[in-house]
C-alpha cells in the first residue's frame, strides 16, 4: 500500500469510527493542527471542527459506511474516491471525490466534491 493509499483509508477510517473519543484520536494524529476542510457543504478549520462535521455525517447517514476507491498520488497531493452507503449494497447512496494537500505525512487540507447525492 502506497502513502497515499494508507493516508486515504485512514482518512476514511475517521469517517466510520462511531467511538467518539478514537475518532477524535485519528483525527488530531492524521491532520495538521491547522488543516481546513472543504466541500460543498461546509468549510471548516482545525481538528475540532473536522472531528464535529465527521460526527454531524455519522448522525445525518446512520448505519452507513464509507469505502474507499481509486487512490492516486504525486508530491504532497492525493485524490481519491469514496462511496457512502448501507453494507454490502450494490449501490451506493453518496459518491464523492477528495483531494488532499498533505504536510510532513499528515493532512493540512482536504478539497471534496460530491458527484452523486440523494435527490
Amino acid at each position: 500500500m502506497s502513502e497515499y493509499e494508507s493516508i486515504a483509508q485512514r482518512y476514511i477510517d475517521t469517517w466510520n469510527e462511531k467511538n467518539a473519543d478514537k475518532r477524535r484520536a485519528i483525527v488530531d494524529e492524521l491532520y495538521t493542527s491547522d488543516a481546513t476542510f472543504t466541500d460543498p457543504l461546509v468549510a471548516v478549520t482545525g481538528p475540532e471542527a473536522i472531528d464535529q462535521v465527521i460526527g454531524g455525517a455519522q448522525e445525518q447517514f446512520a448505519g452507513l459506511e464509507f469505502t474507499l476507491g481509486p487512490v492516486d498520488g504525486h508530491h504532497d497531493i492525493a485524490r481519491f474516491t469514496w462511496l457512502l452507503g448501507a453494507p454490502g449494497a450494490e449501490e451506493p447512496l453518496v459518491i464523492g471525490f477528495d483531494v488532499v494537500v498533505l504536510e510532513d505525512g499528515r493532512i493540512k487540507h482536504v478539497h471534496g466534491f460530491l458527484d452523486k447525492v440523494p435527490g
